[in-house]
């Protein structure tokens, strides 16, 4: 792509607070082109015309609900449509009326695939939560319903983490367990207690934190593995699905969990603790692990931080971006912000679609959009926060921050 060095992203530069909330907008007009005529959501073409593909996953209908939720605390007029589409599609089609729990994937009311996964579960969570935020009127029953899934099926009291996955009947089919769906679950149980107050949230997103964060990441020398068995030892040698659960260190999950420590740190009180300190030894060491001399970040690196799969996606890119924009206000230094005007710089040049709308999903080997592991503009979720988390620092209670901005 043509770079555009018209831009100064300077974080605290009036025209670049300008140009994220402007671009913030320009994705949220683009993925209100998900939603169709019959109430359900569609992945999109890079152009924005829909794929013919009708049937959705859990995560893609709750990160939808996440980020237009976002989008309504930003004045968006489109987004009360959005999140109505996405409660309905939640309460309606993906939540199993036999079984309990919501399936991975529907086509209407046609189950797809009934599988019951932590990671799904703990993102329709983070939907009912941020519903409820953006004032909807059916987020406090969804709230119920998920949390008393999560407590009778998934959450380990004895390990104090999430189990893995289900049959659609509840049956086990395996003993993995994995980072990732525990991350995502520290992210909706934190936002689950900014919504309602209620301290259990905020004590379990804490006890996966003390795990992966003052266990295993200090012993990986900052780095942490994704794959464990079912008493939680380390899996070295897994290898699953090569999006969700690819072998090795994920480095754009470290930006994201950095970022999650801080705003359990901030909404515990700021207590004197080496919460802030961690978090930036995890983005750090991603940052330096992962960043490619041709710019992007690899996919991701074996344990001892040498790169596995150097393929460059745009979400670990906006999640640097999200950890390094709260960093600014926590803890600045010139480092951060140095890395910060690069990331923005480079994902401006090569991932943002100035003509469209939205990020394209990956790159190839010269450094052009490509459609590999990704067909079309999958979701707004990552790249909407890249912009908000810019726009205002925050480490907590984004919702809040966002609100004055109307």
């Amino acid at each position: 792509m043509t770079p555009n060095h018209n831009i100064s992203f300077s974080p605290d530069g009036v025209e670049h607070l300008r140009w994220l909330q402007d671009n913030a907008r320009r994705q949220l007009t683009f993925f209100e082109q998900s939603l169709r005529p019959d109430g359900r959501f569609c992945s999109l073409n890079w152009d924005g015309s829909p794929k013919p593909e009708t049937a959705q996953e859990l995560h893609t209908t709750s990160r939808m609900i996440h980020s237009f939720a976002l989008g309504k605390a930003l004045g968006h007029e489109g987004a009360d449509k959005m999140i109505d589409a996405g409660m309905d599609a939640l309460w309606n089609w993906h939540r199993d009326q036999d079984h309990g729990g919501c399936c991975w994937q529907v086509d209407g009311t046609a189950v797809v695939d009934g599988l019951k996964l932590a990671y799904g579960h703990v993102f329709v969570l983070l939907a009912a939560a941020s519903a409820k935020k953006a004032g909807h009127l059916d987020a406090d029953r969804l709230i119920e319903d998920v949390t008393s899934v999560l407590d009778a099926h998934y959450w380990d009291k004895d390990y104090c983490r999430f189990r893995e996955e289900y049959q659609r009947d509840w049956t086990a089919f395996s003993s993995y367990r994995g980072m990732n769906a525990n991350m995502h679950g520290v992210e909706a149980l934190l936002t689950a207690y900014e919504a309602t107050g209620e301290d259990t949230y905020l004590h379990r997103a804490g006890q996966i934190l003390d795990f992966f964060v003052g266990v295993v990441a200090q012993q990986y020398d900052w780095r942490i593995p994704e794959h464990f068995t079912k008493d939680w030892q380390i899996d070295p040698t897994y290898a699953g699905n090569p999006m969700f659960r690819p072998a090795g260190s994920t480095p754009g999950h470290s930006f994201e969990l950095g970022r999650l420590l801080i705003q359990h740190w901030d909404l515990s009180g700021k207590p004197d603790s080496d919460a802030v300190e961690h978090a930036t030894n995890l983005i750090s060491r991603a940052l330096s692990d992962a960043w490619l001399p041709e710019g992007g970040f690899c996919y991701t690196l074996d344990l001892d931080g040498r790169v596995a799969v150097r393929d460059r996606y745009w979400w670990p890119v906006t999640e640097a971006l999200g950890a390094l924009a709260v960093c600014q206000n926590v803890c600045p230094s010139r480092s951060f912000t140095d890395w910060y005007t690069q990331i923005w710089t480079f994902a401006q040049d090569n991932f943002i679609d100035r003509e469209h709308g939205g990020w394209f999903p990956e790159l190839n080997a010269a450094g052009a959009p490509c459609e590999t592991q990704f067909v079309g503009k999958p979701d707004i979720y990552h790249s909407l926060q890249a912009d908000l988390l810019s726009l205002t620092k925050t480490p907590s209670r984004l919702f809040e921050s966002l609100e004055p901005r109307n």
